[in-house]
């Protein structure tokens, strides 16, 4: 499929999708939403990819909503923008919801809407020159549709610093409130991403899934006797399923999984 404002790149068992504006800092409109929504609910549904890397192209991760749609909603009624900004919570959360692992590549700043993106990844990896604010206030605005996926991502606390204050703050500061999962240095982003990649591609796609959802499903659930049933009956499921039966017997088997995807037959000539 074509895109005007992503790079979309699905080759073996993991994608890339680049926000591709460089000249307007990877800021996003209603095309870059739509476009979104439409890459990460075709990669999730794509048995091929088992994982998702987000990216922005030249020196900006993402630096929020780009100006002139935000002239544009300006002159927007009450009811167009909330249509608009039922856009941007629905990309949100098809991207959360996305059943492959997804990884936030963050470089450069990282501001209000791009941090949203970052929010809504599985991981979250920044290189040490990356900087990141929710600067909403200042335009007398809030992170609302964000809002969700940042406090869950940071925590209360800190969101109550930096939603109210707009203040910018360093990639140490990101991971030190639990927002990014690692630091690295610029130039070693691309090998500490390879290197997760190439743990999440050798494990069970139906289990990865299946944590996945768990993870979600389990966030903030009080613990009582449905709970505890409902992930019995999970592990009872992904026990007998195909993979589930797999793992186990290649375990005991030593030898490897039939999910793993054989290394490329080297070139001898």
């Amino acid at each position: 499929m074509s895109y005007q404002t992503l790079e979309v790149f699905a080759e073996g068992p993991v994608a890339q999708v680049w926000i591709n504006r460089p000249d307007l800092r990877n800021a996003f409109n209603e095309t870059v939403i739509a476009e979104l929504t439409r890459a990460f609910t075709e990669l999730g549904t794509n048995d091929e990819v088992r994982a998702i890397v987000l990216g922005g192209r030249g020196k900006v991760f993402c630096a929020g909503a780009d100006l002139n749609w935000m002239k544009a909603m300006a002159g927007y009624t009450r009811e167009q923008n909330r249509a608009d900004a039922l856009g941007l919570a629905t990309m949100l959360k098809v991207m959360h919801d996305c059943p492959k692992p997804t990884i936030a590549r963050i470089h450069g700043p990282c501001f209000a809407g791009g941090m949203g993106l970052a929010a809504v990844c599985d991981f979250a990896f920044a290189a040490q020159s990356a900087e990141f604010c929710l600067s909403e206030v200042k335009l007398g605005l809030i992170p609302a549709t964000i809002g969700p996926y940042v406090v869950q991502a940071m925590g209360a606390r800190a969101a109550q610093r930096y939603f109210l204050s707009a203040e910018k703050f360093s990639a140490a500061e990101a991971y030190r409130i639990g927002f990014i999962h690692e630091i690295c240095p610029d130039e070693e982003l691309d090998d500490t991403i390879d290197a997760l990649l190439g743990l999440l591609v050798d494990n069970s796609p139906n289990a990865v899934r299946a944590a996945k959802r768990l993870v979600h499903d389990l966030t903030d659930a009080p613990l009582t006797d449905a709970l505890i049933a409902d992930t019995a009956e999970r592990i009872a499921d992904i026990r007998a399923s195909d993979e589930g039966r797999e793992g186990v017997k290649s375990f005991l088997e030593k030898r490897k999984p039939s999910w793993i995807i054989p290394d490329p037959t080297p070139d001898e000539s």
